[in-house]
């Protein structure tokens, strides 16, 4: 059985979450995030990137040229994380291969951007602030747990329409509260929320659309 690959949309074009399917195997292996087929968004995003690093000084026009070739010719998310691992710190890196655990100690932590999300992806809240957006992201499958420990803090995740969220965790003195437009495909994407919330709140929340401007008639009265 091969992998089979779909997508959620949020009806603004910019906001897409992957998903790759991998059916489950025993003693299957999953392909490693860098294997990941990159998408035209994600090239455009790279080679816009190493332009404005030759704009201010970082690359040399020749490594400009060899790298916006290698850009447009890339298949894999490795391959374009290669290109930009020396200008961006690996916070800020536009492709986030290995996003690890996140934790948020009396203070506020984002993950945003292009970022691949694991299958089972921990995290922690101690009296601060978590804020995961997955408008962007890759997940690895189509149930994702995760698995979060919150302690008078808060988890907020930002979701397109299409995504269902589900809590399955304990919550002692907390609370949960999910506002996400569209309904939701039952074999579409899934992000279950187990773990623990003790005096903390979890939220999920799908953020409105950008309104485009209307359009003025010409003519004077």
């Amino acid at each position: 059985m091969g992998i089979t690959v779909g997508i959620a949309y949020d009806k603004a074009p910019t906001n897409i979450v992957g998903v790759v399917d991998l059916p489950w195997k025993p003693g299957r292996e999953h392909p490693p995030p860098r294997e990941l087929r990159a998408s035209d968004t994600d090239r455009e995003n790279v080679v816009r990137l190493l332009r404005d690093a030759h704009g201010d000084g970082r690359i040399t026009l020749v490594e400009h040229g060899e790298r916006v070739e290698r850009a447009y010719t890339a298949r894999t998310l490795g391959e374009l994380a290669e290109l930009t691992g020396d200008l961006l710190p690996a916070e800020d890196q536009l492709i986030r291969l290995e996003p690890g655990s996140l934790t948020a100690l009396f203070g506020t932590v984002r993950r945003d951007g292009r970022w691949v999300v694991p299958a089972r992806f921990p995290v922690v809240a101690v009296f601060g602030t978590l804020e995961i957006d997955l408008r962007e992201a890759l997940l690895r499958r189509r149930h994702v747990v995760v698995r979060a420990n919150v302690l008078g803090g808060r988890l907020r995740l930002l979701v397109p329409e299409g995504v269902r969220v589900e809590f399955t965790g304990r919550s002692i003195m907390g609370s949960q509260t999910v506002r996400l437009r569209g309904s939701g495909d039952r074999d579409g994407p899934l992000i279950e929320v187990s773990g623990t919330v003790v005096l903390g709140s979890v939220g999920a929340r799908t953020p409105k659309r950008r309104r485009r401007p209307r359009l003025r008639r010409g003519g004077a009265a």
